[in-house]
């Protein structure tokens, strides 16, 4: 069987890394498989849902590479939920009950009071036909309940939290549809999982009860269940991340000069025994994805290791899959000379300036404008003009180490550190060699 996985965002915002996460984890699961992953708007809630954030959801999976094999919206896809209802309703699953957010609410209160399972009570059920005439009569319109079955226990065993079971009667037959004929997430969600023909669904252990209410939904429906695997949710480093997923968005990520590379290095390990490498090849994530190593434990996601990931993924980037966002006249040796002392490729631009000017250089002392003027007067432009030029002096002046060294770099770059001089120099070029030389031992 072929494996199918989906990442089903609703468009109703950017994506920010605990979705990235999960559409990485299912691409990777379907990449590692040979399988299909399949891209699924859940667009039912009209009024949430921009077109833009479709666009946006799109923009950003292209960015990180995750490209879908398939693209399917739930918003043209009612008249299945309708079948799949209306089956449902002829074959005594699904219910109609009418309390308000405030008497649930109570009801609620009551039960806890009582040292029972905060669950819906069923009272819907005891409601005759004369019972459902009279609300209809006062204007009110039902909501819909999927009607679980206390009889039938569920179990499954989860691809990273092993065996699981839960008893029907411990959970709430779940709203499905509410008054307005608009659908709840969990139906739609079951109805589309067998027609796009997903076989495995990976996501957050928050979905776990979830899982068991749907599990019951597919045998209703007479269909397998998908295999199901539940990971560990993300933190951030002061506890939970929703308080700032906005500012961990991929737009900002990538306003921020993020690289893709670098999130999804993180993120495809995050929350495993595997080591979190800086990766460039995708196909080497592909290759070490593996359920087996997934942990229970919340997974801390850490903005200081992203950054320190980023500068080692930039320092492995080749020349022509930056070259468009290099500023104009750095080649590739100039990337490669610079690369070194990067944390974000959009640095480059301010490394490159070292190499046009001007440099604005430091004062120096008599003594050290004496020792510019003689690099000045010495400097032969050979194959290797750094080295050349550092060792006459050194012959000549008696000068080693820092007091060799530092005063040039001043003198050609403005700077105590940065890009090897060996490789700069011949970026500069000996006109400009000379001439910044000349004007720091005026």
């Amino acid at each position: 069987m072929t494996v199918v996985t989906r990442f089903a965002p609703s468009p109703t915002g950017r994506l920010h890394v605990g979705n990235i996460r999960t559409a990485l984890h299912n691409w990777l699961l379907a990449r590692k498989q040979g399988g299909r992953f399949l891209l699924r708007i859940d667009d039912t809630d009209s009024e949430r849902s921009r077109e833009e954030y479709v666009e946006a959801i799109r923009e950003d999976l292209a960015w990180l590479g995750i490209e879908p094999d398939g693209e399917e919206r739930q918003s043209q896809r009612f008249d299945h939920y309708e079948a799949a209802f209306a089956r449902l309703v002829e074959a005594g699953r699904i219910y109609r009950c009418y309390e308000t957010a405030q008497e649930l609410e109570l009801k609620r209160k009551i039960r806890l009071g009582r040292g029972l399972p905060p669950i819906y009570d069923r009272a819907a059920l005891a409601l005759t036909e004369a019972d459902h005439a009279a609300k209809a009569g006062e204007g009110a319109a039902p909501h819909w309940r999927f009607k679980l079955d206390h009889d039938a226990p569920i179990a499954w065993e989860d691809g990273i939290r092993g065996a699981q079971h839960f008893d029907p009667a411990q959970l709430s037959d779940p709203v499905i549809r509410r008054a307005d004929g608009s659908w709840l997430y969990m139906l739609p969600s079951a109805v589309d999982d067998i027609g796009m023909g997903v076989t495995d669904v990976l996501r957050g252990e928050d979905h776990v009860s979830n899982t068991a209410v749907q599990i019951q939904m597919f045998t209703a429906l007479h269909a397998a269940p998908p295999q199901f695997a539940h990971e560990a949710l993300l933190v951030g480093s002061e506890g939970k991340l929703s308080k700032r997923l906005g500012a961990l968005g991929a737009d900002a990520l990538r306003h921020q000069g993020i690289e893709p590379e670098a999130l999804l290095s993180l993120l495809a390990r995050l929350g495993t025994s595997q080591p979190v490498e800086p990766m460039v090849d995708r196909a080497m994530l592909v290759e070490g994805f593996d359920l087996s190593t997934f942990g229970r434990a919340p997974a801390r996601f850490d903005e200081a290791e992203l950054e320190r990931l980023n500068a080692a993924v930039v320092h492995q980037l080749p020349y022509a899959t930056v070259a468009p966002r290099l500023p104009q006249g750095m080649d590739e040796a100039g990337w490669e000379a610079i690369r070194p002392n990067l944390s974000h490729v959009g640095e480059a631009a301010d490394w490159w300036r070292i190499v046009t000017g001007p440099v604005e250089q430091p004062g120096f002392d008599a003594e050290t404008k004496g020792y510019l003027a003689e690099a000045a007067r010495l400097l032969e432009w050979g194959e290797d003009p750094w080295r050349g030029l550092t060792g006459v002096l050194k012959e000549a002046t008696g000068r080693k180490g820092k007091a060799l060294f530092l005063p040039l770099r001043q003198a050609l770059t403005g700077m105590d550190h940065g890009p090897d001089m060996a490789q700069l120099l011949p970026l500069i070029g000996e006109a400009e060699t000379r001439a910044r030389l000349v004007r720091a031992s005026a």
